[in-house]
């Protein structure tokens, strides 16, 4: 009896557990498929919020528009009131209207030969009334191209070294510092080198710089660009840029933040620009000055041969309020070595500085502006390659270019692996 007692208790503590382990495992079954659901519900939340921000993010930066331009290169063109435009949603500037245009600086017996300058969208004659601004209409795919909605529209931040490069930023350029300046000019050869990866860019441009190269770096910048991820294309594109806080949190690309202030109707600042030099062909480059109104202490940037596109009001900036202390003149390309190997974007025209004239991109009649609003030559100039295997740099000056330089190159090659 006790043998068949002791049976029975074994056999019912043995049912019992494969009865806790079903439960057990019904249980399991259950939360996996509750977490699973949960998991794949949140993830479409995940996705309408992200759409809604973007949503209200373009509301925010597309402005009432009186007219509406179609570009060949697939741009829409929106001509918008000036008073509508993003800078008047800054606080300081609220119910303000664009100010006249301001002095220019003395040229000497400076000569201008700048060609004229043309974008895409205005060669088939269509313009913006006077008292409205061309601006290159934001879509849903250029927010969503970028890291995250915040950082849209603005340059990716780097660890930034004095003169140089940092973050997979590579630089060749030309640059003075050490006293105090209140404007650049030069004339910047326009190409369209190859960009290799979506997340990476290609420009020219000029640099006023003032401030530690820490947080508190405040720049200002204009030039052209290659940049799939800001515009989804390849087409250089005309372009400004401005920080005071190292590229962090302030700033923005073109008009795509309150900040800059456009006054000219016929220019779009983000769009492309056309013609482009070719190797061994035709070569056209882009007049660019940027000079601080010495009335009231606005930076303002012309185009061409005295085409006024807008200004940085003084406001915007700390450092940069009174002059900059470092102006920059070159290209700049992101090596995202995303292959596990240098990139193959190319800077300039994609050829090397000693390649010369029709083959290598160049910038010349290099010049500052001085605290009596003069245009005078750079003197103590610095010349700097980061990578020069990768991208370099020549400097020369003569008569009829005065200082300039040649500067650019393939990317990866068999010197930069």
């Amino acid at each position: 009896m006790a043998s068949s007692s002791s049976s029975f208790s074994s056999s019912n503590i043995t049912s019992k557990f494969i009865w806790f382990l079903l439960l057990l495992s019904l249980h399991l079954l259950n939360g996996s498929a509750l977490h699973l659901k949960n998991h794949t519900s949140s993830r479409p939340n995940r996705e309408i919020q992200k759409l809604r921000r973007v949503e209200t993010h373009l509301k925010r930066i597309n402005k009432p528009s009186i007219k509406t331009i179609h570009s060949p290169d697939g741009d829409v063109i929106e001509c918008v009131p000036s008073h509508l435009q993003p800078a008047f949603d800054h606080p300081q500037l609220q119910g303000q209207k664009p100010l006249d245009s301001p002095n220019r600086p003395n040229r000497g017996n400076e000569t201008t030969d700048e060609e004229s300058f043309n974008q895409l969208w205005s060669m088939s004659g269509e313009s913006c009334p006077i008292g409205s601004i061309p601006i290159r209409r934001t879509t849903k795919s250029d927010v969503l191209r970028a890291n995250s909605v915040r950082r849209f529209g603005r340059k990716l931040r780097k660890p930034i070294r004095r003169d140089s490069s940092g973050g997979g930023h590579e630089h060749a350029v030309v640059f003075v510092n050490g006293e105090q300046y209140y404007g650049a000019k030069a004339s910047v050869n326009v190409w369209a080198p190859r960009v290799t990866d979506a997340y990476e860019f290609s420009l020219s441009q000029i640099w006023l710089i003032s401030g530690s190269f820490g947080h508190d770096l405040n720049t200002i910048e204009a030039g052209w660009q290659v940049s799939p991820e800001l515009y989804g294309d390849n087409y250089p594109r005309f372009f400004t840029y401005w920080t005071t806080d190292a590229y962090q949190a302030t700033g923005c690309y073109n008009l795509l933040c309150s900040g800059f202030v456009q006054t000219n109707n016929k220019i779009a600042i983000g769009a492309a620009i056309s013609p482009r030099s070719s190797y061994n062909g035709r070569q056209f480059d882009i007049g660019l000055m940027i000079w601080k109104d010495p009335k009231h202490g606005h930076w303002w940037l012309e185009l061409g041969n005295g085409l006024l596109v807008g200004y940085w009001p003084a406001f915007l900036f700390s450092h940069l309020r009174s002059h900059a202390s470092m102006v920059q003149f070159g290209g700049e390309v992101v090596n995202s070595r995303s292959s596990g190997a240098h990139t193959g974007t190319q800077m300039g025209s994609g050829h090397f500085a000693d390649e010369g004239f029709e083959k290598a991109a160049y910038f010349r009649n290099l010049q500052v502006v001085d605290w009596d609003n003069n245009l005078l030559p750079l003197k103590n100039l610095h010349v700097l390659a980061d990578h020069p295997a990768c991208y370099d740099i020549r400097q020369g000056k003569n008569n009829v270019w005065g200082t300039y330089f040649y500067y650019g190159g393939p990317g990866r090659n068999p010197r930069c692996p």
